[in-house]
């Protein structure tokens, strides 16, 4: 929602600049970041990680390594390395396990977004399209499933899909607050839906570093 270099609210200056680093999207506030962000383009990047790894971890599915299936909790503290590749959050046991995962990353992405849909499907908070609001979920068949920031995102058809494309960050604003309206009639969280994680003393991004 902000700037990783001014860290001013996105959008306050005009439209967003949009750039690619690393394999995934950045957004500035206004041009004269662009110049601070290609000067250090790692130190900003961490910034990003950061973010996007807070953000998507109370969605996240597995209670184990993505690449080696070991637990990823040793005496009820969280022990994992979490990893950002592609705007997407990871989590691993080891450090050894980011390497396989930086090798194979879209074997492994396949296998997160299975998990995101299995056990997010089970509690989806919406009963209608992500997009059009009146439209319910089944009513043109099968819904079309896809994963977006590890969140399950359904659409009554796939001529939906452009729109959302538009302007994601609206819709998965809406799908959050579902969720959240979801835990709260329900009093309780559910397993890879928005559910809370406590991370011990470990920040979050490449390899859990600070």
């Amino acid at each position: 929602a902000t700037c990783p270099v001014s860290g001013k609210k996105l959008g306050s200056m005009g439209e967003p600049i949009v750039l690619e680093a690393d394999g995934s999207q950045v957004k500035l506030c206004c041009k004269g970041c662009t110049k601070s962000f290609k000067a250090d383009t790692e130190k900003y990047m961490k910034v990003v990680r950061e973010g996007i790894a807070a953000q998507q971890l109370p969605y996240y599915p597995l209670e184990t390594c993505v690449v080696s299936g070991e637990p990823l909790t040793e005496d009820g503290k969280d022990i994992a390395e979490d990893v950002v590749i592609g705007n997407r959050l990871f989590r691993v046991c080891c450090k050894s396990c980011i390497k396989a995962l930086r090798k194979d990353s879209g074997k492994y992405l396949a296998e997160l977004d299975a998990a995101v849909i299995k056990e997010q499907a089970k509690h989806y908070p919406l009963e209608t399209c992500i997009v059009r609001d009146k439209s319910k979920l089944g009513s043109m068949g099968d819904p079309v499933q896809r994963v977006v920031g590890n969140r399950l995102v359904q659409f009554c058809c796939k001529g939906c899909e452009p729109a959302f494309n538009e302007a994601p960050a609206k819709f998965i604003a809406t799908l959050d607050a579902a969720w959240a309206e979801h835990h709260r009639e329900h009093g309780h969280k559910d397993k890879g839906k928005a559910s809370e994680h406590k991370h011990g003393e470990k920040g979050h991004g490449e390899g859990g570093g600070h």
